[in-house]
């Protein structure tokens, strides 16, 4: 029987990586469907329930979420919970109601306990609060992974989840207000030059240390969680822990790509967030040992020039 796999929040940064992948080879018995908040408001009910009616997946990859960066979180910490809480409840249950053979849902490294020991693991994800800076959004995405433990008891089904580490690549929102780090680096140092600058101001002192997966590479691993993970506990998807860098070097690594020949100057007045949030990957290893993350550099040059060619659609706005 064929699969209907229905991707939400299919043109964001991971919904679009997908899409490319698939597309460059999907298997014959996959039919992928990529819907956004345009199709369909997944805080309602009733829109939810009109979709899955639409197009009656097999399986859901469910992506769609309110997000921001740091400091679009730190103002934000209300709307982030209930909004996400709502699309969340809604995409399980709808799933359920409509017989979703398997859902897996995207959480993230920032919900993992600020203090605590690291590398993190995937057993670690409820064991202290989370950072101040973004607890509504880290508090809604901690109950998906309560909420496919409560339907994997009560009913069976194989709801489950992965925790990338932060993803960057091409369709990446480089919106100033709500973009991550890497999207609001390259939008700024892009700003500077076209302006003449010849320093490249990076909020916060470049300190924290952070592991980043390329998009296209996230977009493997999450096909190969839908097709071959069947476990309820999460998975967490990242590269090595010894991959880890600064943000100082990373906005080096952004500065290259553009050949910027000015000086790097940190604003330590801004809000650096979470010193480190360093995730293990050996879970990961032990299914997918021989895995090949893209080169960091590489990957961030690749981002840049998508970025350059296509800048009047990319999702910035504030220039």
């Amino acid at each position: 029987m064929a699969k209907v796999i229905l991707v939400t929040g299919g043109s964001g940064l991971v919904g679009s990586a997908i899409k490319m992948i698939v597309e460059s080879g999907a298997l014959s018995d996959e039919h992928w469907i990529f819907t956004n908040s345009k199709e369909a408001d997944l805080s309602d009910l009733q829109q939810t329930k009109e979709l899955f009616e639409k197009y009656k997946p097999t399986h859901v990859i469910h992506l769609a979420a309110m997000v921001g960066g740091l400091f679009h979180n730190m103002n934000n910490n209300l709307d982030m919970l209930r909004k996400n809480i709502h699309i969340n409840d809604n995409i399980l249950e709808t799933s359920f109601q409509y017989n979703v053979k398997k859902v897996v849902s995207c959480l993230s490294t920032c919900i993992f306990p600020d203090k605590t020991t690291y590398p993190i693991d995937e057993t670690m994800i409820h064991n202290g609060p989370p950072h101040p800076s973004n607890f509504g959004y880290s508090y809604a995405k901690r109950l998906l992974d309560i909420s496919n433990k409560a339907y994997h008891q009560k009913h069976g089904v194989i709801f489950t989840s992965v925790v990338p580490c932060n993803v960057f690549g091409p369709h990446d929102n480089f919106d100033l207000q709500n973009a991550h780090v890497v999207p609001a680096l390259i939008h700024r140092l892009h700003i500077a030059i076209e302006k003449g600058e010849k320093k490249f101001v990076v909020l916060g002192s470049g300190k924290p240390l952070r592991q980043f997966i390329y998009s296209l590479d996230l977009a493997k691993l999450f096909i190969w969680t839908l097709r071959n993970y069947n476990e309820i506990e999460p998975i967490i998807l990242s590269v090595d822990e010894k991959d880890e860098v600064t943000i100082r070097q990373l906005a080096e690594m952004i500065a290259k790509s553009f050949d910027f020949q000015g000086v790097l100057e940190f604003d330590t007045n801004a809000a650096d967030g979470q010193i480190k949030k360093t995730a293990s990957n050996s879970k990961l290893k032990q299914f997918l040992p021989n895995f090949k993350f893209t080169n960091l550099e590489i990957a961030i040059a690749e981002t840049v020039e998508w970025f350059k060619k296509n800048k009047k659609q990319a999702r910035l706005v504030n220039h």
